[in-house]
C-alpha cells in the first residue's frame, strides 16, 4: 500500500509551519544564551522564522478578513506584524508557533471526520468470483446483476445481498448487525453484503444490486449524515471575535486620547490573545489525556466542548442499556407438547438464524444436551420468521403479529402478551409453544437514566431500537424511559436523530455498524466498546469498557474542560483587558506590556494544565447518584 497519502498530509504546509516555528524558536534560544550570540547576529533567526511562517499565515488571516471573518487569528496575526515593528522578534515568532499549532490541530481534527467513510470503502471487495455454467469469472463487482450466481471462498466478504442455493456453513455479520455472533446458512438462508464467509464455500443468487445492498445504504446515509452536520464553532472563534473589537476599540482610544501611536502598539502587544491560542488548546489535550487513562478514546476533540451542552440523548437498546447476551427463561408449551421436543425443533431451525435470539436458543439446547435436527428447506423472510422442514414436518417460528394476520383461530389459542421478548413455534400450521427471553439491563441503567435530567440537564431521553416493539417498551420500563421507537432500521436511525439534532444538541450511544450512520447525524456520537471498527471511527469517542458510568465520567469530563478552559481564556483577557486600559493610559510601555502578558500567559496555561488531574466527581460510582 502507497504511503503517499499518509505523507502528504504529514508534511502540508499547516504542519510544517509549527516544526519549522519550534525549530527556529529552540535555535535562538540555544545561540543566544548557550553560545552567548550577539542579540544583532541571533535576532536574525527569529526574524527567518516571521517571514517564513509568518508570511503566509498573514496571507491567510487577511483573506479571512476580506470574508468578514473576524476571530481571534486576526488579533494574533496584527500581533506578529506589532511584534516586528516593536523588534519584539521573539514573541512574535511564539505568536506564529501558536497560530500555526491551532491549524493543525484543527486540520487533524477534520481528517478524523472522513476516517470512518475511508474504512467502510476499504472493507468492500472490489472484485466478485461470477458463475458461469462450470466457470469462475472474476468480475467487478459493479457489473454485477440480480439473479447471477456468485461464489462467496472462505473467510471472504461477501460483496451483494443474497440468498444461498449451494452449500452449507456459517458467516460472521457482526459488521452489520451488531451482535457477534456467525449465522449458520443453508440453501434458502439470506446473506449481507458485508458479511464475513466461515470456512466452507457458498454460492448465492443475487437478489439486490450492489449499488443497492444494506451495505451501500449505510455507506450512502452515513455520507449524507456526514455531509449534513452542521459545522462547529470553536470557542475561541465566538470569544475571539468580540475580543478584537474591543482591544481595538482601547488601542485607538488611547492613540487619540494620548496623542501618540506608541500607547496603539502598547495596547496590541499586551492584548496578544495567547489565552485563547494556548489555554483552549492544552485544556483540550488534557481532558483527552485525562480520558484515555479512563478508557475513554476520544475520536473527535471538538466533541469535548459540545457533549456537556446536549439536551437530548438517544439510546440504542442492545449492548448499551442491557449486557446484550439475552437469556431463554421459560418454553411454555400447549397442553399436548414436550417441552425438549420443541426446543429441540426450535434450535434446529434457529441454527440457520442470523437474529440475535437464535445463538440463544441454540445455546439452551446445547447446555441441555437435546441434539439438533436436519433441516431441509430452510426459509426466512424478513419479517415473516423461520420455516423449514424437520422431519418431514414444517416448523415455523414467528411472532405473534404474523399469526394474527394469517391464523386468527391460531392466534386465540396463543397465550395472554407478556413482558420481554418472544417467539413462537409452530408445527404443520399448529401452536406449540411459546419461547421468552429477557435481555437483562445492565446494573447501573436504571440510576444512570433517572440522573440524567438533575445532574446533566437532559431534557429528553429516547430509546431507539430495531428489534420488536414488545421487547423493546419491556426494556424502557425497566431501565425508566418512556419515549420508544422500535423497528427501525439504519436509515430511520439517521432519520430519527438527524430530527432531534435539529430540535436541541444530541448525543447518541449505540453499538455495531448499523448505529454508524446516527452517530455521525447526532451532535455527538459515542460508540460502547470495539464489536466494529467501523463504528469507532464513526464515533466521537470510544467507551472502551462498557459501562454507562464511563459515560457519566466523560460528561464530567468535557464539562470540567469547558469550565477551565473557559475560565483561562476569560480569566487571561480580562486581566488583559486591565492592562490594555493602563497601556493605552500610557503607563505601560510596550516591553512592561510584553512581559505583562507573558506572565498573564503563563497564569491562563496553568490553569488550564489542572484538567489532568481528576475531580472527585469523575471517581464517582458513574451513575449511581
Amino acid at each position: 500500500m502507497s504511503t503517499a497519502p499518509a505523507e502528504k498530509q504529514f508534511f502540508s504546509r499547516t504542519n510544517i509551519i509549527p516544526m519549522f516555528a519550534v525549530a527556529g524558536i529552540a535555535l535562538y534560544l540555544i545561540a543566544r544564551y548557550l553560545l552567548a550570540w550577539p542579540t544583532t547576529q541571533s535576532r536574525w533567526i527569529l526574524i527567518v522564522v516571521l517571514a517564513v511562517g509568518g508570511t503566509p499565515l498573514l496571507i491567510d488571516l487577511g483573506k479571512k478578513v476580506l470574508e468578514g471573518n473576524f476571530g481571534s487569528d486576526l488579533l494574533a496575526g496584527m500581533s506578529i506584524v506589532t511584534s516586528v515593528v516593536l523588534g519584539e522578534y521573539l514573541a512574535g515568532a511564539i505568536v506564529v508557533l501558536m497560530l500555526s499549532g491551532g491549524a493543525a490541530f484543527e486540520e487533524y481534527a477534520t481528517r478524523r471526520a472522513s476516517s470512518a467513510l475511508d474504512a467502510l470503502a476499504k472493507r468492500m471487495p472490489r472484485i466478485a468470483h461470477r458463475k458461469q455454467g462450470t466457470q469462475l469469472v472474476e468480475a467487478d463487482v459493479a457489473t454485477i446483476k440480480v439473479g447471477e450466481q456468485l461464489v462467496i471462498f472462505p473467510h471472504e466478504i461477501c460483496p451483494a445481498d443474497g440468498v444461498v442455493e449451494e452449500g452449507r456453513g456459517s458467516m460472521d455479520e457482526s459488521y452489520l448487525t451488531g451482535e457477534p455472533f456467525q449465522t449458520e446458512k443453508v440453501p434458502g438462508s439470506t446473506v449481507l453484503s458485508g458479511a464475513i464467509n466461515g470456512d466452507t464455500v457458498l454460492t448465492i443468487a443475487v437478489s439486490v444490486h450492489p449499488s443497492d445492498s444494506r451495505y451501500a445504504k449505510i455507506m450512502r446515509v452515513m455520507q449524507e449524515a456526514e455531509a449534513n452536520r452542521p459545522p462547529m464553532r470553536r470557542v475561541a472563534d465566538r470569544l475571539g471575535a468580540w475580543y478584537t473589537v474591543v482591544a481595538l476599540a482601547v488601542a485607538v482610544t488611547g492613540w487619540i486620547l494620548g496623542g501618540d501611536s506608541g500607547r496603539f502598539l502598547s495596547v496590541l502587544v499586551i492584548a496578544t490573545p495567547c489565552p485563547l491560542l494556548l489555554a483552549i488548546p492544552i485544556a483540550i489535550v488534557g481532558a483527552i489525556s485525562l480520558a484515555a487513562s479512563r478508557g475513554i478514546i476520544i475520536k473527535d476533540p471538538s466533541m469535548l466542548e459540545r457533549i456537556d451542552t446536549c439536551r437530548s440523548v438517544v439510546f440504542d437498546k442492545t449492548g448499551t442499556l442491557t449486557y446484550g447476551r439475552p437469556a431463554l427463561t421459560d418454553v411454555d408449551c400447549a397442553v399436548d407438547a414436550v417441552r425438549e421436543t420443541a426446543l429441540q425443533m426450535a434450535a434446529s431451525l434457529e441454527q440457520y438464524s442470523k437474529h440475535p435470539l437464535a445463538a440463544t436458543i441454540c445455546a439452551a439446547a446445547k447446555n441441555e444436551g437435546i441434539p439438533l435436527l436436519a433441516v431441509t428447506e430452510m426459509g426466512e423472510k424478513p419479517g415473516q420468521g423461520l420455516n423449514g422442514i424437520i422431519d418431514g414436518r414444517r416448523v415455523q417460528i414467528t411472532g405473534r403479529k404474523n399469526i394474527r394476520e394469517s391464523n386468527s383461530d391460531i392466534y386465540s389459542e396463543l397465550p395472554p402478551i407478556s413482558a420481554g421478548m418472544e417467539c413462537l413455534l409452530l408445527v404443520d400450521g399448529a401452536y406449540v409453544a411459546r419461547l421468552r427471553f429477557r435481555d437483562e439491563p445492565r446494573r447501573e441503567s436504571r440510576s444512570f437514566i433517572a440522573h440524567l435530567g438533575p445532574k446533566h440537564q437532559m431534557n429528553r431521553v429516547l430509546l431507539l431500537s430495531g428489534d420488536r416493539d414488545a421487547e423493546v417498551r419491556y426494556l424502557a420500563g425497566e431501565v425508566g424511559i418512556t419515549d420508544v421507537l422500535s423497528g427501525q432500521s439504519p436509515e430511520d436511525k439517521v432519520a430519527v436523530v438527524a430530527a432531534e439534532a435539529k430540535l436541541a444538541k444530541t448525543m447518541f450511544i449505540g453499538d455495531g455498524i448499523n448505529d454508524a450512520p446516527a452517530m455521525k447525524a447526532a451532535t455527538v456520537g459515542l460508540a460502547f466498546g470495539q464489536n466494529s471498527d467501523i463504528t469507532a471511527e464513526a464515533a466521537d469517542a470510544v467507551i472502551l469498557e462498557p459501562s454507562l458510568g464511563k459515560v457519566d465520567e466523560l460528561i464530567h469530563i468535557g464539562r470540567r474542560m469547558r469550565r477551565i478552559a473557559m475560565q483561562s481564556a476569560i480569566g487571561g483577557m480580562a486581566v488583559s483587558l486591565i492592562g490594555m486600559l493602563l497601556a493605552a493610559m500610557g503607563y505601560l510601555p510596550p516591553v512592561a506590556g510584553a512581559i505583562t502578558q507573558e506572565v498573564i500567559d503563563v497564569l491562563a496555561v496553568l490553569n488550564a494544565l489542572r484538567i489532568v488531574f481528576p475531580a472527585d466527581e469523575l471517581i464517582s460510582d458513574g451513575g449511581q447518584h
